[in-house]
């Protein structure tokens, strides 16, 4: 079945499905080994990981595209895109449709920012028009070839103008043929409850710690009606506090001894990455001796 008919299907379901951040191969993998059904591409983690760089807008299409291709090569399970606001204008939009179904993502978002975007907690955000957002769904439409592939409208608007605009421009994006809608950073609980049951369309909600809306467990999400739950930024935040507990004990005492029963093996990162399958191919391939 493919990728995009798969995600498509677990839409369908009535469960909630978490799509826990991933910013690259080793954290998809990860993900996938420990059965998630999908995976969300965090453009914030992406940003961070390749540049350095805050989720500021800075980040090109063509870099994420590229870091993308190799993500959806390394598993085998559906991935999903942040494709900030398509990268530009409704033409841009159509390119970057074409371009990451062409990577073979099972879908993506774009969103109502201004471009150049800004993560979706950060402060100070502007938003397009609600017809200018609505051309940008149609070009998306227009372009995308596989009609299972999932387009998903995200509304920044909350920031701007409050829930009620965000929830409206929901449905208007939903009326224009966007398959699933995402409403960023509602603040409340009570903004939280207020989305699933306001809008139109199947909705996900995006958890960031420390960030603007309140962190909530999946079964509280399920619950309020949400189908997709964004874990967006956890797996990378906690690979960081990993990192940098490591670097300052091994600064401090120039020793891993304290450290190794937080370091996986050489053998365990190789079955991650099914090094055995590239020593039979060897063999296969006469490249070496078995």
């Amino acid at each position: 079945m493919k990728k995009t008919t798969v995600l498509r299907e677990l839409i369908k379901n009535e469960d909630i499905v978490v799509l826990p951040g991933v910013y690259d191969c080793l954290s998809a993998k990860l993900a996938e080994e420990a059965g998630f059904q999908a995976v969300l591409l965090t453009g914030a983690g992406i940003s961070a990981s390749l540049l350095g760089y805050p989720d500021f807008g800075l980040i090109s299409m063509s870099e994420v595209l590229n870091h993308t291709k190799n993500i959806v090569g390394s598993v085998n399970i559906p991935v999903f895109a942040d494709c900030d606001t398509g990268f530009g204008n409704p033409i841009n939009v159509y390119r970057t449709i074409k371009e990451f179904e062409g990577a073979g993502v099972a879908g993506l978002f774009i969103e109502d920012q201004i471009f150049p975007k800004r993560c979706g907690h950060f402060n100070k955000k502007q938003v397009v028009s609600r017809e200018e957002m609505v051309k940008k769904i149609e070009a998306a439409l227009d372009a995308r070839v596989d009609p299972d592939l999932v387009i998903m409208a995200r509304i920044d608007a909350r920031a701007v103008y409050g829930i009620e605009e965000a929830i409206e421009r929901a449905n208007v994006y939903a009326q224009a043929g966007a398959d699933m809608v995402f409403v960023e950073a509602p603040e409340t609980l009570d903004e939280l409850r207020m989305i699933p049951k306001s809008v139109k369309a199947p909705a996900m909600v995006n958890l960031v710690e420390g960030g603007k809306t309140p962190l909530l467990s999946v079964e509280a999400l399920r619950e309020m009606g949400f189908k997709f739950a964004s874990f967006s930024g956890s797996a990378q935040k906690t690979a960081l506090k990993a990192m940098r507990d490591l670097f300052a004990t091994l600064k401090a005492t120039g020793s891993l001894d304290n450290a190794l029963e937080n370091i996986v093996s050489l053998e365990d990162r190789s079955q991650l990455l099914n090094l055995k399958k590239f020593y039979e191919m060897e063999v296969k391939y006469g490249v070496r001796e078995g």
